[in-house]
């Protein structure tokens, strides 16, 4: 079985384990992609809560590009690096304003997705991931973000090698998912990771990769 047989077989028992989830439609990108930013390094809940009260202290984009830092860094502090992430949105904001006068990412629709990529990744904290996030669930493009439960089980099934990084996996991994699969295979394969194949105490009992998985060969099999 090669990696496109394999990740085809993975994608299809997810899909019969899980479900198959479909992708909400078009959102505001520019939101999407400061939401992303906002859960860099932090949990869901988090996140959201941050977002909440980024928009309730500043309801306008143009507000927060205008508003001081420190109090910008205040309001979101619960999603942590506050400062950090605050001169990412802020930074990119005033870039945006500077060169399309607008406060405003729906011309992303109409880049290629290469483009639209490659356009996202080339400001400071705004890496890979975070690029894809935005341009899958903000656009609906056939890109696959990484993140850490992604990253651990495509090592575990041998998708990936075990000292690739979760950089190299946003080009190695794409080129093997089923053609149409991007979102649902993404969203499975976090629901996989939080609720069966965990980090520290996966419940392979319960798993039906496991003949295909390279931990629990390692680590369970006599």
């Amino acid at each position: 079985m090669n990696l496109h047989q394999k990740a085809q077989y993975i994608s299809d028992t997810l899909e019969h384990l899980l479900g198959i989830p479909t992708w909400d439609g078009t959102e505001d990108i520019l939101e999407c992609l400061i939401l992303t930013i906002l859960s860099q390094n932090t949990t869901d809940v988090s996140r959201d809560k941050g977002y909440i009260q980024l928009r309730e202290k500043f309801p306008t984009w143009e507000e927060v590009l205008q508003a001081d830092a420190n109090a910008v860094e205040e309001t979101i502090k619960i999603v942590g690096l506050g400062k950090q992430k605050t001169e990412t949105i802020k930074n990119f904001l005033s870039w945006l304003k500077a060169e399309y006068n607008v406060l405003s990412l729906e011309f992303i629709h109409d880049m290629q997705t290469e483009d639209a990529l490659e356009f996202l990744i080339q400001h400071k904290g705004i890496g890979i991931k975070t690029a894809s996030v935005t341009l899958s669930f903000a656009c609906g493009r056939e890109v696959f973000p990484v993140d850490t439960h992604i990253l651990r089980i495509s090592k575990r099934l041998g998708l990936i090698t075990q000292n690739c990084s979760a950089e190299k996996a946003h080009l190695e991994l794409p080129i093997i998912i089923p053609k149409g699969k991007t979102y649902p295979f993404h969203m499975n394969l976090i629901y996989f990771g939080r609720q069966i194949c965990n980090a520290r105490k996966p419940l392979c009992e319960k798993c039906p990769l496991t003949q295909h998985c390279l931990y629990y060969k390692e680590n369970t099999q006599t």
